[in-house]
């Protein structure tokens, strides 16, 4: 009897913890999406291109933009093109070949008439040998290096050795930027040119949206649900979490598929570290790192309404294989820099920043996962009321389901990428689907992520890619017309 009552104690507490953590999890999403409001309504994007072009272009810095690729043979041409056409007065783009075993390097060539260049790099980042630089006397601003394959951190360090401009802007090889995403994300650097170290922007899920010559034509959702829940996901993400952190001073990640930083800060920090997939974090951390160690004031911030366009899994395996890597990615950074969640001079990105990533990367995983298995197991043995059930359910579902509609609302009222009221129904009926399942799922990849971290796992792994929806071909009638 003492022992049946000890176990039913056990059960409670166990329970008790689980919907503690899952209620404090939520309080800071309910937070972030407040914050968010308040950034939005006090700094609305700006709607028109050119009246942008008017305010930035005659003070807009000069921006090289670096562009790791591997296996891009498919894209690699029409996506360099697409940014040596952005709207912005002075660019140039490096494009890394890193190691590419298809055709990727033999696309360039041909289709840029590419040359034997001699440009030297700047003495500054270490990274593996490089076998050739090539260019064009047609244009200028395009340079492409072949280099040793060693990943995209390493063929990053690269491509700041040779930016010849003081602001660097990194993109996925496959990714897309609207025309105008440059002189919207540039505007910080304009406006705080003493303290803006780094600027990220949003980026959006393009599958389902049509493309052309590397431009986003027609925005459309994606026709498959996977893809559907991870549009959800991203408003989350970027519309509502690191809008929120960077209101208050505390954001600590820019994307890695978009985003502009001060050439020289990243070079003081000793550029992309080789030794974490999740890259992108762990330098935006040391750039924290090494301002507050130098007692520098600075700015690292977020625009929302500059938009890259990329391409996310449509698969259960490629996602999965995302999502576990991303969670290594996280611990590796967290754990790497975890001095700083207790030294005061580190002051919000530790007691703020640090706190956040132990809820939700180092805990809510696991105690999500253990809430799954356990709570339900400890209710049908007649250990926990139907009260704790109901808790632990109603937090599941009924929170996920009402952050994601915050998210959805925002967009609607300051973005409205989504202006088609049946597109905005099917986003809201996505929202409430994806916490039967697809939320579980993503909880049960970053435990097995977490797992991964433990064993000391390093790879990268590969995700394929479907490719976008490409515009249909004019008709030679209409052609001839035009």
């Amino acid at each position: 009897m003492i022992w049946s009552l000890t176990f039913e104690q056990f059960a409670v507490g166990v329970a008790t913890v689980i919907i503690s953590i899952g209620l404090l999890q939520n309080a800071i999403y309910v937070v972030q999406i407040v914050l968010a409001a308040m950034s939005l309504s006090r700094n609305p994007p700006l709607k028109r291109t050119g009246a942008l072009w008017e305010r930035n272009a005659g003070v807009a810095p000069p921006i090289s933009l670096l562009v790791p690729a591997y296996n891009e043979e498919r894209s690699i041409v029409e996506s360099v093109r697409s940014l040596l056409a952005l709207l912005y007065p002075n660019i140039e783009v490096i494009v890394v070949n890193d190691g590419s075993t298809d055709g990727t390097m033999a696309a360039l060539i041909k289709g840029f008439d590419l040359v034997p260049d001699t440009r030297p790099p700047a003495p500054g980042l270490p990274h593996k040998p490089f076998h050739r630089l090539l260019g064009t006397p047609d244009e200028p601003r395009l340079l492409v290096v072949d280099k040793e394959n060693a990943g995209k951190a390493d063929a990053l360090n690269c491509a700041i050795n040779f930016a010849r401009s003081e602001i660097i802007c990194v993109i996925d090889a496959d990714s897309i930027l609207e025309r105008d995403a440059l002189l919207r994300a540039v505007e910080p650097f304009i406006d705080d040119p003493e303290r803006t170290v780094a600027v990220g922007a949003t980026v959006r899920v393009a599958n389902g949206c049509v493309v052309q010559h590397g431009h986003v034509l027609d925005v459309r959702l994606p026709r498959k649900l996977l893809a559907l829940f991870q549009t959800i996901e991203y408003l989350r993400s970027f519309l509502m979490a690191r809008l929120a952190w960077s209101h208050v001073g505390a954001l600590t990640i820019v994307s890695g598929a978009f985003g502009l930083f001060r050439r020289q800060a990243v070079i003081d920090v000793g550029g992309y570290s080789t030794h974490t997939v999740g890259e992108d974090l762990e330098l935006v951390i040391r750039l924290h790192r090494l301002m507050r160690d130098r007692g520098e004031d600075y700015r690292i911030t977020f625009i929302p309404e500059p938009v890259c366009w990329t391409e996310v899994p449509e698969t259960l395996r490629n996602l999965g294989r995302q999502r576990t890597r991303w969670q290594r990615g996280a611990l590796e950074t967290f754990f790497m820099h975890i001095d700083m969640m207790v030294k005061p001079r580190y002051g919000r990105i530790g007691s703020l920043s640090f706190l956040n990533m132990l809820l939700i990367d180092v805990i809510s995983p696991i105690a999500e996962v253990l809430g799954y298995v356990l709570v339900p197991l400890f209710w049908g043995a007649g250990l926990l009321s139907l009260d704790y059930l109901l808790a632990f359910l109603s937090l599941t579902f009924a929170f996920g389901v009402a952050i994601s509609a915050g998210a959805l609302i925002l967009e609607e009222l300051e973005l409205r990428r989504f202006p088609k009221i049946l597109d905005l129904l099917r986003l809201v009926i996505a929202a409430v689907l994806e916490n039967f399942g697809y939320r579980q799922l993503n909880n049960i990849w970053r435990v097995r992520g977490t797992f991964q971290f433990l064993r000391g796992k390093r790879s990268w792994g590969h995700l394929s890619r479907k490719g976008f929806i490409a515009a249909p071909k004019a008709e030679p009638e209409a052609s001839a017309a035009q």
